[in-house]
């Protein structure tokens, strides 16, 4: 019987639908309406709370699970993107703005992680990925010194856009990937064996093999696309079953089999920036879209390192 609602998925292989990953809710719940530009939503288990980054307000708000209620977390955040936790629970933060990624401790102090390069500034850090032996990955890409909108009008010092990893020892930064247009998500395999990151401005996924001292290998490209003319990758992640989950912008939220076939779409009526799982059950997927901060429960869960 029909709804008359819009279909939330499309699928487009049957392991779309055989594998879980079009179960659950029907249509997207609103949790949020009135960001500027929201990115880089990130659920806390022990808060019971999500919170993201308004970039071009300069604030970060956060989403109460038990009540609803939205308040602001920070304000005159250094124009905050990405934001993840380090295996202690404290909140590491990619700072546009400020030019660095940060982290913020326990007791509420916030320590710079990185903010530059072989003495050049970086250009405006935008998602990380925390590895279990301490180490921190970010891309940098320069979103936040072309216009004053998510940042600063700045030159590059370092004057291209790569992928870094922080030393869990020294805190030493180290140029681990390059050759990118415009580097954005980023996320490991469950076995820390592969990062695969996304390059906005070239319309494709890369993934790289992650050696044992640190560093990576060349890179092929995982997925494309420039088969959808609206679509155009920002952040990453997998559920437990292995399927990477990409905010493709104007083209919803991408589903891909681990051999890099697209399997579906979530329909997302705005921009999709970015992606996170949560809740619970870790099966609560929360979308940032524009003004608005979506989620929908799935038949799918995060991955142990998703959240």
């Amino acid at each position: 019987m029909a709804t008359g609602r819009p279909a939330l998925y499309e699928v487009l292989d049957d392991r779309f639908r055989t594998e879980k990953c079009a179960a659950g809710d029907l249509q997207l719940e609103t949790l949020h309406v009135g960001s500027r530009w929201a990115e880089g939503p990130l659920y806390i288990p022990a808060w019971r709370q999500l919170i993201w980054s308004d970039i071009p307000n300069d604030r970060m708000l956060r989403w109460d699970e038990e009540t609803g209620a939205v308040s602001v977390f920070r304000r005159a955040a250094g124009h905050t993107n990405g934001n993840t936790l380090d295996r202690e629970g404290r909140l590491i933060t990619c700072e546009q703005g400020n030019r660095r990624v940060t982290r913020t401790e326990h007791d509420g102090t916030v320590t710079v992680l990185a903010d530059r390069w072989q003495g050049k500034r970086l250009n405006s850090p935008n998602d990380a990925a925390v590895k279990s032996d301490g180490s921190i990955w970010f891309s940098d890409p320069d979103f936040g010194i072309t216009s004053d909108y998510e940042g600063h009008r700045a030159d590059s010092e370092i004057g291209s856009n790569n992928v870094y990893r922080i030393d869990p020892d020294s805190g030493s930064v180290h140029l681990v990937a390059d050759c990118f247009g415009a580097p954005n998500g980023l996320v490991f395999s469950a076995d820390e064996r592969q990062l695969f990151v996304s390059d906005t401005r070239a319309g494709f996924i890369r993934v790289f093999d992650v050696r044992d001292d640190g560093t990576l290998s060349k890179g092929e490209i995982f997925a494309e696309a420039k088969s959808r003319k609206d679509a155009r990758f920002d952040n990453l992640r997998f559920d437990g079953a292995g399927h990477l989950w990409a905010a493709a912008m104007d083209d919803g939220v991408h589903c891909y089999a681990p051999d890099g076939t697209l399997l579906g779409r979530i329909l997302v009526p705005n921009t999709v920036s970015n992606i996170r799982f949560g809740g619970p059950k870790r099966n609560r997927l929360f979308i940032t879209a524009n003004d608005t901060l979506y989620s929908l429960v799935m038949g799918v869960t995060a991955a142990a390192t998703a959240l």
